[in-house]
Order: C-alpha cells, then structure tokens, then sequence
C-alpha cells in the first residue's frame, strides 16, 4: 500500500508537540505500508500575532522522521476564512501531492480531520491532473477526531464536510459519539468504523513515586494534575477554581498544570490571574511544557487526574492518565464516557457543571483506587493495535470496487 496522509495538526520544528497522536498512529502504519505525510504549517502564525519562523522546512526534498516521509509545505489562509480554508488548503497540496503521485503513484489519500483536512482530500482525490490530465481517481479516507462537531455548527462547512464525508471511501471515527456525528452528515453507516486512539505503553505505566513524595501518599497535600494546552476549552480554570473550592472545604490539595500555549489563543496570563486572585499561588503550579516520559512521572505521582474540556474527541491524556494507573475525574465530552465506562476508573461529569466537578474530585481525593486494575485498563489498547486496525480498513478500502 502506497498511503498519502494529510494532516494540519502533526509535529513540526517549531511546534514539536503537536499532535503526536496524528505521528504515533502514522508511525504505526508505516510499519505497514508506505506512508508519505503532508503535513502543511500555517505561513502566518495567527494565534501569537507574528509571521511563523523562517526555519520552518518548505516542502523538504526527501526528510524522513524514522519510517515516514514528511513534507511540511507552508499554506496561507485568512481569520475567518471560514471554508474556504479548506479550499487554500486543496490549492497549497495541489503540486506536492501531484509530485509524490507521479514518483510513486497513490493508493489511498489518508485525512486526519474532517475540517479543512478531509474538505482537501476530497478535492484531491477527484482532481484529474495538470491540465486535465487523465487519473485514476484515489478513494480517500476521513478519521474524524472532535472538532468537526465544533466547525459543523457553522452552515458552510458543514455543507462542505457533509460532502466531503459522503464521497470518502470509509470515514473513521476516534469515538462511538463521532462516528453516529458522522451517520447525522448522511454518511452510509456502513462506511463508518470507530477506531480510538491509542497509547505508548513503553512510555505510560505506573512509575516509582519520587522519594519526597513516596512517604505522602494517603497523607499530606492530594495532588490533582491537570494537563494540554494552556487554552481555553481545556477548562484549566474549571480545575483551578475547583481546587479552591476544595481548599476551601478542609481538603488539603495543590493543583499542577501541565501544557504550554495553542493554536486557539493565548490563555496562560489568564489562568495565572485565576490562581492568584483565588488566593492560589503557592497551591498552583505550572509546569509548562513537559515531555511524554516527564508527563508519565507526574501522572503517576498524581492522586487523581483532571480533564475538564468543554469539548474533546478521544482525549489521549484521559488514556494515558489511566495506564499510569490514575484515576480520572473528566468531563463528558467526546469519547470520555468509553475511556471511563465505570467508577472503577473515575467519574464523569456534565462539562460545564463546576459543582459536579468539584464533588467529584472531593469523593475521588478521598477514595481508596485500585491503581493496578486502572493501570491494566488503560494500557490495554496500543498503538501498534490501532495501526493493524487502520492498516486492514485501508487494505479493504484498496482492494474494493
């Protein structure tokens, strides 16, 4: 198989963390098939108000990150733009992916986003060439990951992605929630297939306490951690505000946020004023941006994990947290009800409800967990399980009329 995946959110020199889920399950695959990845970078960085670095790669020649080959092309598009985003993000991947066609020619074009991504490989898949150039036309693949239901509430690109999503050969959905979002569109349910994400289980499992804070476990201050993006919709300050509330109440608990700034704004001053108008400064702690290894430390340190988003579509964090062997107090958004089927693993509550959210971490703070069994829970969908599935849905789709 000859894939080609296009995805705006994937690691690039100057946002190494940037969805590292999209590279794991890419990584996967290319143990599979051949996979080249047209990873665009925005030519203008709207969310810091400047122009995105002058060392960001356009269109390196052949790089390789391990088994992919990455192309990093930089596109325009306007604020508010709107769908038409979709449609400069078609223009800006015309010549790149008509230059990896005509070296290697593509089975299936792979996108991995409803909105602009799979609007762009919908119009790529039936573009016939330079010039008219005759082509076989390719079947396109959607995976769907949380905020198509968010750019859906917007009439065009809904109509767009509705489009797009019934001309895709399968349309894969990280959660049982997005793929009956996807069935709302018009897609046939028979070309839908919920495949969740994974996790690095070499990377996320219960780790050793570290010595100052081995001796306080069941006693001394509870620790709540709460990481992503200092954004807004990652709801950092619904856990701030819920450590007060705590505090408040006689429970002896500090709160370690951990996450740098988004694409979706600035938020980080914000929550920092949060902190220290609640009084909040020695018992909030920002930890900035933390590699994998250091975020499975500090998971496994917490006594209890917080993701209070006001929307998500299969939030990693939740899992990894889980094979740390830390319960989890989320919001029920995306597919947080199917990472936390039952209260042997956490709770979930109404996003929104800042009550809710606060008894919740009450009873989680103060509650017995059995970590092992929450460990064995959350470690037990790899990556590489994650690319097998996608693997065999793409030879389905390929092999197919």
């Amino acid at each position: 198989m000859n894939i080609l995946s296009i995805s705006t959110v994937f690691p690039n020199p100057s946002e190494e963390n940037l969805g590292l889920f999209v590279r794991a399950r890419l990584e996967g695959l290319a143990a599979r098939a051949s996979v080249r990845v047209l990873a665009p970078v925005p030519l203008v960085d709207y969310a810091r108000i400047r122009a995105s670095r002058g060392d960001r790669p356009v269109c390196p020649p052949c790089p390789r990150e391990g088994r992919l080959e990455v192309f990093h092309p930089r596109w325009f598009y306007p604020p508010g733009g709107g769908v038409l985003n979709a449609l400069f993000l078609f223009l800006r991947l015309l010549a790149p992916a008509w230059r990896l066609d005509t070296a290697s020619p593509i089975d299936l074009i792979d996108a991995h986003f409803g909105y602009p991504d799979g609007i762009a490989a919908a119009l790529l898949a039936a573009w016939p060439g330079p010039g008219g150039t005759p082509r076989p036309r390719r079947p396109f693949t959607v995976t769907l990951r949380g905020n198509e239901i968010m750019h859906g509430r917007y009439r065009f690109r809904r109509m767009a992605m509705r489009w797009a999503l019934r001309r895709a050969a399968r349309v894969i959905a990280v959660s049982e929630a997005l793929r009956e979002y996807a069935i709302s569109l018009g897609v046939e349910p028979s070309k839908t297939r919920t495949i969740p994400n994974g996790i690095d289980t070499a990377v996320f499992h219960p780790h050793p306490l570290p010595a100052q804070r081995a001796p306080r476990r069941g006693s001394g201050p509870k620790q709540i951690l709460s990481a992503g993006y200092l954004i807004e919709r990652k709801g950092h300050h619904h856990a701030i505000r819920a450590t007060a509330a705590l505090r408040a109440r006689g429970v002896d608990c500090e709160l370690e946020v951990a996450g740098g700034p988004g694409r979706e704004g600035k938020f980080e001053d914000r929550l920092r004023r949060l902190a220290a108008e609640l009084g909040l400064e020695s018992a909030v702690h920002f930890l900035g941006v933390v590699p994998p290894a250091r975020l499975a430390e500090l998971m496994s340190a917490a006594d209890v994990f917080c993701l209070a988003s006001s929307r998500e579509g299969w939030p990693n964090v939740v899992n990894e947290a889980l094979a740390c062997g830390t319960p989890v107090v989320a919001t029920n958004v995306g597919g947080v009800p199917d990472l936390i089927p039952s209260g042997e693993f956490g709770y979930v509550v109404p996003a929104g409800d800042q009550n809710a959210l606060e008894n919740a971490l009450e009873t989680a703070l103060g509650r017995d967990w059995d970590r092992e069994a929450i460990a064995r829970w959350g470690a037990s969908r790899s990556w590489d399980q994650v690319a097998a599935e996608v693997a065999a849905l793409f030879g389905e789709v390929i092999a197919g009329p």
